[in-house]
């Protein structure tokens, strides 16, 4: 496995060969005060575990992902298409100050649990207040590179047995663990011994994965990158460079592409975004090369081409990309789907990337929010209706953090 070269002023902080998390251009503007008072009643309205609708219980067969529709006969996009320009406001500051945010998971009464990359810490932060109180550190984090605390998500079943996963970096591997919240002990003290649910995922200091999600189906996801060992994202029996579909318990699912398997799809670089659709449809951002970023649309099974291509490469057995952008205005990270667009961050780009779709279907080109303005852009996670939250990423080596970074915003978009 190759681990990259050391750090490379010309890649602005980006370790080995090749494009990952670069630092975009500064030009980034004062933020303006934002009000606190409201933000509690707004995530509150709209938060709760990210796990979808109600689906198929456990061992059951993967959701339905329907091909993409077609247009009207006139070429027009469907009358339920979302607007072909939209719009985004900043609508308020929930929490400012903190040090490398990378997951968050927000709680049922709206509050939100946040991890440190570097710190291997998880916080609440209290949306009504802006305070941020550790709750406990996760034991065996050997934060690197792109490697540390990654992502987070509740338990389906949070409200009986109160669980929090993490993916996270140890000194072998990246791995997925579980620990039991509870709120009664000390702060800094509330997290229970962790439970591996699944390892072996392939580390570097690069190309780490880490984005994780429970599914519709109540189904644990999780985004897993190459390391920089370009093999193993089509090697189907290494956990690098796929999209991995499991139990809550870290079983392969019955319904799987491949018996025994938690591999759902493959050829990935990087994997660092997933979301659903009202449909029900995996969305899934990751990181190319030199060349192309991708959105795509995650079938079972399905060859995602690197290193074999990178973008729309019309390639029989290959999956092209549903959108794409040049390197350098992108570098995207978590996603969500809210108004009828997937909703993108960027890191390099330093901008927030909207793709209206109809179904499985963009109806224009992406369009850019926030250009600069915040610096480099970590997390993006749907509120409900028109509301989404946004986490800045200035202090994680490759930024130019400014007083006050890192930010949890919100947003109201259309």
């Amino acid at each position: 496995m190759r681990y990259g070269r050391t750090r490379r002023k010309a890649y602005g902080g980006s370790y080995g060969p090749g494009r990952h998390e670069g630092r975009g251009a500064r030009g980034r503007g004062v933020l303006a005060a934002a009000a606190l008072a409201g933000c509690g009643a707004l995530l509150a309205a709209g938060c709760g575990p990210a796990t979808g609708g109600a689906g198929p219980a456990a061992g059951s067969s993967p959701p339905p992902t329907a091909g993409a529709p077609s247009p009207g006969a006139s070429g027009s996009p469907p009358a339920s298409a979302p607007p072909a320009r939209g719009s985004v406001t900043v609508s308020g500051e929930i929490a400012k100050g903190l040090e490398s945010p990378w997951g968050v998971a927000p709680l049922p009464d709206g509050d939100l649990l946040v991890a440190s990359r570097d710190k291997g810490t998880i916080s609440r932060v209290r949306v009504s207040t802006g305070e941020v109180t550790p709750i406990g550190r996760v034991p065996g984090v050997a934060p690197g590179g792109e490697g540390g605390l990654l992502g987070l998500a509740l338990s389906p079943g949070f409200a009986s047995d109160r669980m929090v996963y993490a993916y996270f970096t140890t000194e072998s591997d990246n791995r997925i663990a579980r620990m039991r919240y509870d709120e009664q002990r000390d702060p800094g003290q509330q997290l229970g011994a962790p439970d591996t649910v699944f390892r072996g995922i392939p580390k570097g200091l690069i190309h780490n994965g880490g984005r994780i999600a429970f599914g519709p189906d109540k189904m644990l996801y999780a985004g897993t990158g190459e390391t920089g060992d370009t093999g193993l994202a089509q090697d189907k029996k290494s956990l690098g460079g796929k999209i991995l579909r499991m139990t809550p318990d870290g079983e392969p699912v019955h319904g799987n592409p491949e018996a025994d398997s938690v591999v759902y799809s493959y050829g990935h670089r990087n994997v660092q975004g997933l979301a659903w659709d009202k449909d029900k449809r995996l969305w899934a951002a990751e990181f190319g090369q030199n060349t192309w970023d991708e959105l795509n649309l995650i079938e079972p099974g399905g060859n995602y081409g690197w290193p074999e291509a990178e973008g729309k490469a019309g390639r029989p057995g290959l999956r092209d990309p549903v959108a794409v952008w040049k390197t350098g205005e992108a570098s995207p990270s978590g996603i969500a789907w809210a108004q009828g667009s997937v909703w993108m961050a960027g890191l390099k780009g330093e901008r927030l990337w909207r793709i209206p779709l109809a179904g499985a279907v963009p109806v224009a080109e992406p369009e850019a929010f926030l250009t600069g303005k915040y610096g480099r852009l970590r997390t993006v996670m749907a509120l409900g209706g028109d509301r989404l939250l946004l986490v800045t990423s200035e202090t994680d080596g490759r930024g130019s953090p400014e007083s006050g970074d890192d930010r949890i915003l919100t947003l109201t978009v259309r």
